[in-house]
């Protein structure tokens, strides 16, 4: 059914292009640099991310950071397919900032369709908002994107090289192209001719550039597919990785940071005398709260634990954030109220879900929680500055680069050009990274050290107590069954914080307009597959202080613990089997099928998901959900150990992520996912004491550890589709798959996270 906000999005948008002209235009290019690239002696730029030098090393330019997701070296992969190169040849550096590096697919991904919407208004919107993207969007990685967006692009660039080494070569031989050819990194010619890429790397260069370069067919791949060890696994192993903690230029110094308890607090004074005579310290500073973070006081010093220790001296007085006099106990109640108020807005709707629950032969209703969640990297955010005669340098781990250097220009009040902004590898990110309240704090810090660089770093206790959360949501269900157990009415609403509204008020300066737009509130309820007669699933935003963020798999993270939990009530009314239950809701989408039937029969799924095994009680959950694209199924084998204890044994997960570009990168991002996914379900919650954190540290933000990790199997589904996200597709099933199978051997549903069973106590209390 077509919405009048839809509708709206599409329209609007459409017509205001069409005024201008501008809709007209082709789509720009994503392969020359607005600027010329800067090379090394003997080195040529073939185009936006082929770099060739004399001594055949290719050099493929990045713009996206490697957080651990093995991007680099999928993207590597990409390029040295199409360029038929040497592996061994290819070498890998951040890129530049420039628009033809901006996140195409990132946004497309927020817009409010489902994924089998095939409406025009779907078409029109996706078109103009692509052209949009290029031209106006930013630098980022986040929302599983980068594969995804960026398979054609690089592809062409390695194409585009192919294609002018070859005619560089044929131009120097006198002889045809297509009688050339490239056998991993050489060109030669029938006649006997050969040269190498670094031969040809200058001429090539001054070939035009491809305007439609031709491209391989997938079933003559001889890289794409194959598991291809990492390009960083090495330095990461031998220390020699340089992370954002490790930047160390010369004359540095350090600075620690104390922020207001209350969140979106500044400083209303302090005493630093008692820290400023401390040996070692060289500033004692208040800082204000930037890009939606928190004021608080700084010390530079000759060393980060001179700095930390000068902090404890302090006497500070605070005016009090937004979150002041906040609970867990009122966030509840005020998500509980904002549905009791109105059911809010209908991301989807189909039928009527009233008439059909009149006439059901069996009703049920339920409601689900889940809580505020700090996204604790291993490196708390950190970043390290110098500000000097009118420029800055700033040495930073960041998932936006451009959103960074705009706003520390925007702190120090000089142009964009007098940023150089170098991009570091996070020690993890999980979405805390898209944020710039740090890279700012740390700006305004080194601007006060005469020109010397400074790095700020965050305590874990600064991490965890001032995040940008994973916002508490809430969702409450309604459903029909007929009496053949067959569902026939669905409604659905869930209540949470605006990511999307909030992120773009801090970082653009864009208002809330409470148009009520963020998917993230319930992608992956409104988008669902199962397929109903008689469906509503909305949404409402609340305002509430606390600042929420992007955290991994945003909306999906909770929204796949409620549908999926729901589904599993709804097979244990119908009295059926909870895979067979799936399985008859998705007739018309075999891909989501197909990943259920495989996870089902790599876990050995049984009609009784109970049994014993030497005295032991077992029981098996299932889980489904489609996330960035990605179809993942799940089966968690849980078992009730001595003392009532739970133990999760063992996760099967099958996914369907188009075609898989590194097998290897897939599965250890699956298997990553699927640990942080059980970290999420069984321990991590956040509290709020009269508006404070209470978790400030891992013992009590709990993360599972080696000894608790389950064994984890994982099939990737054969496909020739384009490649869709990885790095967060398998979070969302982990929950319920794990929630379903406790449900099985116990009796009792799980209503909201994190489960806290006794092998997992964690959690705080106010």
């Amino acid at each position: 059914m077509l919405k009048r906000r839809t509708f709206l999005l599409g329209g609007v948008g459409l017509a205001g292009a069409l005024v201008v002209g501008w809709s007209a235009l082709p789509p720009r290019q994503r392969l020359v640099a607005s600027e010329p690239l800067p090379v090394r002696p003997g080195e040529a730029a073939l185009n936006g991310y082929v770099k060739i030098a004399a001594d055949n090393t290719i050099t493929v330019l990045m713009c996206r950071t490697e957080m651990g997701q093995g991007v680099h070296t999928g993207l590597a992969m990409l390029v040295a397919e199409e360029l038929d190169a040497n592996w061994a040849d290819i070498r890998v550096a951040n890129a530049p900032l420039d628009q033809i590096y901006n996140n195409v697919e990132s946004v497309i991904g927020d817009l409010p369709f489902r994924p089998d919407d095939d409406s025009v208004v779907k078409e029109l919107a996706v078109w103009l908002t692509r052209k949009l993207a290029r031209d106006f969007g930013t630098v980022m990685t986040g929302g599983s994107s980068t594969i995804n967006d960026l398979w054609q692009p690089m592809r062409e660039a390695g194409a585009c090289a192919r294609t002018m080494l070859i005619a560089a070569a044929a131009e120097r031989w006198s002889v045809k192209a297509a009688d050339c050819r490239i056998e991993k990194g050489i060109v030669v010619h029938e006649a006997g001719h050969r040269a190498s890429f670094g031969q040809l790397a200058m001429e090539a260069a001054r070939q035009s550039l491809p305007r439609n370069p031709v491209l391989k067919d997938p079933a003559t791949f001889q890289l794409i597919g194959k598991p291809l060890t990492r390009i960083e696994a090495a330095s990461k192993m031998d220390g020699s990785a340089i992370f954002g903690i490790d930047v160390v230029p010369d004359g540095l110094l350090y600075a620690s940071i104390k922020m207001c308890p209350t969140l979106g607090g500044t400083v209303r004074d302090f005493d630093g005398k008692a820290a400023a005579v401390l040996p070692g310290v060289r500033k004692v500073l208040a800082v204000d709260a930037y890009n939606g973070g928190t004021g608080g006081v700084a010390v530079i010093a000759d060393n980060l634990f001179i700095a930390m220790n000068a902090l404890d001296v302090l006497t500070i007085h605070w005016n009090d954030g937004p979150t002041k006099g906040l609970t867990n106990a009122e966030v509840d109640r005020r998500l509980v109220q904002a549905l009791d108020e109105s059911e809010g807005h209908a991301w989807y709707r189909h039928g009527d879900v009233e008439d059909a629950l009149s006439h059901a032969a069996h009703t049920w209703k339920a409601t689900y929680r889940a809580p505020y969640l700090a996204h604790a990297p291993l490196e708390p955010v950190n970043c390290t500055a110098q500000v000097k005669d009118g420029k800055a340098t700033v040495w930073a781990a960041t998932q936006v680069p451009a959103v960074a250097r705009m706003h520390v220009a925007r702190v120090l009040g000089i142009g964009t050009d007098d940023v150089d902004l170098q991009q570091q590898m996070p020690g993890g990110a999980f979405g805390r990274r898209l944020e710039v309240d740090f890279i700012a704090q740390s700006v305004a810090i080194a601007r006060e050290a005469d020109g010397r660089p400074v790095q700020t770093l965050w305590t874990r206790q600064e991490d965890m107590q001032h995040d940008f959360y994973r916002p508490a949501c809430l969702s409450r269900f309604r459903a029909g069954l007929d009496a053949q157990g067959q569902l026939i009415a669905w409604h659905n609403t869930s209540v949470s914080q605006s990511v999307v509204a909030k992120w773009l008020a801090r970082n653009y300066r864009i208002p809330d307009l409470g148009l009520n737009l963020d998917k993230t509130v319930s992608e992956g309820a409104f988008d669902q597959p199962y397929e109903m007669p008689n469906v509503w699933i909305g949404q409402r935003v609340i305002e509430l202080p606390m600042p929420v963020g992007f955290f991994r798999s945003v909306g999906h993270s909770h929204q796949a613990f409620f549908i999926e939990s729901f589904i599993d009530e709804l097979a244990a009314l119908a009295h059926k089997d909870p895979v067979a239950f799936r399985a008859s809701l998705l007739r018309r989408h075999p891909r989501h099928l197909a990943v259920l039937q495989k996870v089902a029969s790599m876990s050995g799924w049984r009609a009784s998901a109970v049994w014993s095994d030497k005295g032991v009680k077992h029981a098996r959950g299932v889980a489904l959900h489609e996330a960035f694209g990605s179809v993942v199924g799940q089966v968690a084998d849980v078992s009730l150990e001595a003392g009532n204890t739970v133990k999760v044994n063992r996760v099967y997960c099958a996914i369907d992520c188009g075609l898989p570009v590194n097998p290897n990168l897939i599965r250890q991002q699956v298997e990553g996912a699927i640990v942080f996914g059980l970290s999420a379900a069984f321990k991590e919650e956040i509290t709020l004491c009269d508006g404070a954190v209470v978790e400030g540290l891992y013992t009590q933000f709990d993360v599972v550890r080696m000894d608790e990790c389950p064994d984890i199997s994982v099939e990737i589904m054969p496909s020739r589709n384009h490649p869709q996200g990885v790095g967060e597709s398998a979070v969302p099933p982990v929950a319920p798959a794990v929630a379903n199978a406790l449900f099985a051997l116990t009796g009792t549903r799980s209503y909201a996270l994190p489960l806290n069973m006794k092998l997992y106590p964690g959690g705080a209390t106010c």
